[in-house]
């Protein structure tokens, strides 16, 4: 069982999509990753020796900024727009969608389901 960076990656996937559970990691850097650590890509995550692990786990700790670092890291620049009060700022302090999208339709995973408003019924006035 291989674990990098605090995760467990699976087992059945190649540990080319397996680095990729790894937050901050997708594709393209996975590949780099292997080629430099001289591992085939289509190998699985449990065919890998302690270590090939290990190097992959060096390079990683050396190149990348992972996990926690990096979701801290985000989340500060996030916080930094809505501390200056710029548009991307506002934006994210509202919830709704940052890079240019339309709201009228749409944006509904931003945005959450829609408030539907019920509409009363007119009672007939008595006379």
């Amino acid at each position: 069982m291989a674990r990098i960076a605090g995760i467990t990656l699976p087992p059945e996937k190649r540990i080319e999509v397996g680095l990729t559970y790894i937050f901050g990691i997708g594709r393209s850097k996975s590949v780099l990753i292997l080629a430099e650590a001289k591992i085939d890509k289509n190998k699985k995550v449990k065919a890998l020796t302690e270590d090939e692990v290990n190097k992959i786990r060096q390079i990683i700790e050396k190149r990348e900024k992972i996990e926690g670092d990096l979701r801290k890291d985000v989340s500060l620049a996030i916080k930094r727009l809505v501390d200056i009060g710029c548009y991307r700022g506002q934006r994210h302090k509202r919830k709704l969608p940052v890079r240019g999208q339309r709201t009228k339709t749409n944006a509904r995973t931003r945005k959450g389901p829609r408030g539907h408003t019920i509409k009363k019924l007119k009672t007939p006035a008595k006379t």
